[in-house]
């Protein structure tokens, strides 16, 4: 049956590291088998081997020599036979899944040992001498060597000791897989065996997969099939899930919870990622003035955000009932996923960016991420993270566990270019409840009620009160019952009418000058931009266009919502919030501050 991979992905040793890939010229029982013991007892838990016979390797990259010299037809032969008898050589019994694979229009044989479920194994030094002496074969870097002393030991104390990942799941039925995503994953990782899905047996093709396990008689999924395969893995490990909590202005304040990810792992990943690039990653284009080409920066860098969510799926504890949680704050970033790092590994080592883990959590589960290429190799997962820091010009991101190692915590922050550097404040609503609004805005908005205060009476004494009621609706006055009433002419004729009026009094208020001179220092750029531009109303689109952002949800909460709450733009219908005809203008007390603005720019 064809290989569960591609073939040209283990001949470029693309989506296998190198080190769990063994290439043979010819057939050597000896090495060969030592190798298929090394493979098979997996000390390091990384997922088993591959060996590829009428392969030679290229001893400088550690890739496939091509064309390969490959094998005939009876050598292959004569290999298939030798091994029936050879299998039985190692305690306990071990026999690595055999496939014949053409390659530069040659055949080659490709054993695929997967990491065993009864180690420790042993095979004899020489397979093929007369007097056997049994030995534990274990792999180092690239080599497969005799296990001694503490690696002995070591090895024997895994005993049984197989990753939970790869443990048989009694509970699940062959039913459970779906072979439909076996299918789309055979074909997205361009394996032969895709084209047997639905000819053959589904239970052919998963055992082929090494995705079940058990006698004949009862056999049952292994539990990265269910991960990977099934339409719902939450039935078999509970809470396999992602949670999405959004704390804009920080934990004591209002938050948004997202719907949780639900899925196949690949599937959440997917949805996870998608969600992270519309709703949180922006991208600015700047144009240096002394270089000729512009800069890109993001203000979390792709490569360090997709290896950290992948990681989370990667190295969690499944037996943990708790899902993935992201949380999205106004200036970082958090994912924790629980079941902590190896304890062999120390928390100062994350913060250097070196570290090697001596047991993997999730070894059949990694090897499926690397064939989808959603992660690289072992170890190089904060290596990465590191770098696209980096280059992106990004701080440091800060990691935390507990003693116990029952979570994992990674926090990165935003760039600086990106950074809101002031501070959230709380001001009581009408509802006596409490809105979350900038420190700066609001300053402002307690300097301009005095003038406020004078320009709104002194309109009432010469339009009459009957006027001031239909200027109100307008957002300027203190019934906010009628905010929106009336004809939209008239409500145009009342704002135009306000804007002239209240300009022409600002100007008389005695010391506005100065006043305006506070206003224009604390006030930011964007907010300037926004009571410009909806002098005439506008959308929201439109709006966070202006100010040179896109229309997410959290610039609308960062930019334009505090201005609603402090009554600087209205809704042009405030009864229906997310109607798509909705626009936003400038209220009477946002014209206010519009032309204290303009004040002090013709007073430069």
């Amino acid at each position: 049956m064809a290989l569960h991979i591609n073939i040209e992905d283990l001949l470029s040793a693309n989506t296998v590291e190198s080190d769990r890939i063994e290439f043979k010229e010819g057939w050597n029982p000896d090495a060969i088998y030592r190798s298929i013991c090394a493979f098979a007892n997996d000390v390091e838990n990384t997922g088993g081997g591959y060996i590829l016979i009428g392969v030679t390797e290229n001893t400088e990259t550690k890739v496939a020599v091509r064309p390969v010299s490959g094998l005939s037809t009876k050598q292959i032969g004569t290999i298939q036979q030798d091994m029936i008898g050879l299998n039985n050589l190692v305690k306990p019994y071990y026999a690595p899944k055999f496939s014949i694979e053409t390659v530069d229009k040659k055949q080659v044989v490709v054993l695929w040992v997967v990491a065993g479920s009864e180690r420790p194994y042993e095979v004899p030094e020489s397979i093929v001498a007369k007097h056997k002496n049994w030995k534990y074969y274990i792999r180092r870097y690239a080599s497969s060597v005799e296990a001694k002393g503490t690696d002995k030991e070591e090895l024997i104390a895994l005993s049984n000791n197989i990753p939970f990942d790869d443990r048989v799941n009694i509970r699940a039925q062959i039913a459970n897989v779906s072979m439909l995503l076996v299918k789309d994953h055979l074909y997205k990782i361009k394996s032969k065996l895709a084209e047997e899905v639905g000819k053959r047996d589904d239970r052919e093709v998963l055992e082929q997969m090494g995705l079940l396990s058990g006698p004949a008689e009862h056999i049952f999924p292994r539990n990265v099939a269910l991960m990977m395969f099934s339409e719902n893995p939450a039935a078999f490990f509970p809470n396999t899930e992602v949670d999405i909590v959004s704390f804009p202005l920080g934990e004591a304040a209002p938050y948004t919870e997202y719907p949780k990810i639900k899925g196949p792992i690949p599937e959440q990943i997917k949805r996870t990622w998608d969600f992270l690039r519309t709703n949180v990653l922006e991208e600015r284009v700047v144009k240096p003035k002394d270089k000729a080409e512009s800069t890109r920066t993001w203000n979390y860098p792709l490569q360090a955000i997709e290896e950290t969510l992948v990681n989370a799926f990667y190295h969690r504890d499944y037996q943990m009932r708790e899902p993935i949680e992201i949380r999205i704050y106004a200036q970082s970033i958090v994912f924790i996923n629980h079941g902590g790092p190896d304890r062999s590994i120390q928390l100062q080592a994350f913060q250097t960016g070196q570290v090697r883990a001596r047991r993997y959590r999730n070894r059949r589960l990694g090897d499926f991420l690397k064939e989808l290429e959603l992660t690289e190799g072992r170890a190089t997962g904060i290596p990465t993270i590191f770098k696209a820091l980096r280059d992106n010009g990004s701080p440091l991101p800060r990691f935390n566990t507990d003693d116990d190692r029952t979570f994992f915590e990674v926090e990165l922050f935003m760039h600086p270019a990106f950074q809101d550097v002031t501070v959230p404040a709380q001001i009581p609503d009408d509802d006596g409840g409490s809105l979350f609004i900038n420190e700066r805005l609001i300053s402002i908005d307690n300097i301009i009620k005095p003038i406020v205060s004078v320009v709104s009476e002194r309109i009432k004494e010469k339009t009459g009160n009957q006027a001031w009621s239909q200027l109100s609706t307008q957002g300027g006055g203190q019934d906010k019952t009628k905010l929106g009433a009336g004809s939209p002419q008239a409500r145009d004729q009342a704002r135009d009418q306000a804007r002239d009026q209240a300009g022409d009094i600002v100007r008389d208020i005695a010391g506005v000058r100065d006043i305006a001179l506070e206003v224009h220092k604390i006030i930011d750029e964007k907010t300037k931009q926004i009571l410009n531009f909806c002098g005439n109303p506008q959308q929201r689109k439109a709006i966070l266009q202006e100010i040179g952002l896109s229309s997410k949800a959290k610039n609308y909460d960062a930019y334009v919502l505090p201005l609603i709450k402090l009554d600087w733009i209205a809704m042009t219908i405030p009864d229906k919030p997310t109607s798509p005809k909705q626009q936003y203008y400038t209220t009477f007390k946002g014209g206010v501050i519009a032309e204290l603005l303009s004040y002090k720019a013709r007073k430069k």
